[in-house]
């Protein structure tokens, strides 16, 4: 096996904070504003992200994570036993503008798995979609609104995000890896 290093911590740092900035120009209200992670990898950037948010315009932004294992439509297929997680949203999100955030996007599954969780929730304003990686190959036609870098890689070859948040959002260690 063959592994790349795509992108290291501070490629990760530069990532989110160019993430951050177009999200805040496009949202002008963030009191109107929710960051929602998607587990596992896509909460921690979704941590830094509104971290980033945060410290920027100086007030705290809507945060939530969101474990979508009970509705993708393949659970079956990936295990009989789903390692379930907590979703945790305690903000109302009806008429929020939310950012649905994960890490790598590849077929689409895993968002159109959380767009349906997030409409048991409520019916926000509107929902966009932030990835860190987006490696192409779509089943559905979802795309990211923001994107920290798109890359092409061989079928077969497997994108891992390992990444470590420190207690304040900022990325304590992390880089992303291609296994061909």
């Amino acid at each position: 096996m063959n592994n790349r290093i795509l992108m290291t911590k501070e490629d990760i740092e530069r990532a989110v904070q160019r993430i951050g900035l177009q999200i805040l120009e496009d949202h002008h209200n963030p009191q109107r504003l929710g960051i929602v992670g998607i587990y596992t990898c896509g909460v921690s950037v979704a941590r830094c992200l509104r971290a980033f948010i945060e410290k920027t315009i100086g007030m705290p932004v809507e945060r939530g994570s969101l474990d979508i294992n009970l509705y993708r439509d393949d659970w079956s297929l990936v295990s009989q036993n789903p390692v379930v997680k907590t979703t945790d949203i305690l903000f109302d999100v009806n008429g929020k503008e939310i950012v649905l955030v994960d890490d790598v996007i590849f077929t689409g599954r895993t968002i159109r798995a959380a767009l349906d969780a997030i409409m048991d929730f409520g019916r926000p304003a509107n929902i966009q979609l932030a990835a860190l990686i987006d490696r192409g190959g779509r089943e559905l036609p979802i795309q990211p609104d923001y994107c920290g870098q798109k890359v092409s890689v061989p079928e077969g070859s497997k994108i891992n995000v390992i990444m470590n948040t420190s207690d304040d959002g900022h990325v304590a260690s992390g880089e992303v890896v291609i296994e061909d």
